[in-house]
């Protein structure tokens, strides 16, 4: 008859001697205690890790024990799924011997291939993202290649952008021509025009300034004018030939 209670008994502590800072017992009956395990340190030292928690049942190691993840870090949903199917099946293959150190180290050989798996989706990520700007950069630098469809849809636009252009130019020519007005039409429209001029030149009138200096030296030109003569013309002055 097997000795259930001694069988685990000596996988405790056999467990804590394996597992010393990472082994916590919750409870001693039924008897109940959790595992962490992480993984190996991937990019940038980060891990993934889950806290295992087992509890016995009475007829273990020949039933399996039950367990959960009771806590996690940087694991996925589909991470933790995928683990407790691997618990499910390491516990069927090893029925009828403790089996505890077992669970463990495939749960730990599983956050190994976890943290790899991280590791290269973001490599992945990186690559697909480098090929995309070099991609980017190379069609900035050809430019876009000219084909019959995509000239004639950038000709119909232009075109259109043009006739637009010219429409709007036409209209503001005729907005401008409304109010645009003739000499003519000032002259009827503004009646200050007509006495602008005389007005001007009477307030000059009485600043005019002469400069005397121009007519000191006047006595000494030879002027030979007859101003009583009625036939004396000054217009026809050295228009006659001697």
């Amino acid at each position: 008859m097997t000795d259930y209670t001694e069988e685990q008994r000596n996988e405790l502590e056999a467990i804590e001697s394996i597992y010393p800072d990472s082994f916590t017992v919750l409870s001693e009956v039924p008897t109940s205690f959790t595992i962490t395990v992480a993984s190996e340190a991937g990019e940038d030292d980060e891990t993934v890790e889950a806290t295992l928690k087992f509890t016995y049942v009475e007829k273990y190691p020949d039933e399996p024990p039950l367990w959960e993840i009771f806590s996690q870090e940087n694991l996925e949903d589909a991470d933790v799924e995928d683990i407790l199917t691997l618990l499910q099946q390491q516990a069927e293959e090893n029925l009828g011997m403790v089996m505890i150190f077992t669970l463990v180290t495939a749960v730990q050989e599983k956050l190994n291939e976890i943290i790899d798996q991280i590791k290269n989706r973001r490599e992945e990520e990186k690559r697909r993202k480098e090929k995309e700007a070099e991609e980017a950069e190379k069609v900035a630098f050809q430019g876009t290649v000219v084909t019959i469809e995509n000239f004639l849809a950038w000709k119909a636009k232009f075109e259109l952008e043009m006739a637009e252009l010219r429409r709007k130019r036409q209209k503001e020519e005729e907005q401008i021509g409304k109010f645009k007005l003739t000499g003519k039409q000032l002259f009827e429209t503004d009646h200050n025009l007509d006495t602008s001029d005389i007005q001007f030149l009477e307030d000059a009138g009485n600043s005019v300034e002469v400069d005397e200096s121009l007519f000191q030296d006047i006595d000494g030109l030879d002027l030979d004018l007859d101003l009583d003569d009625p036939d004396f013309h000054p217009l026809e002055m050295g228009s006659d030939e001697d």
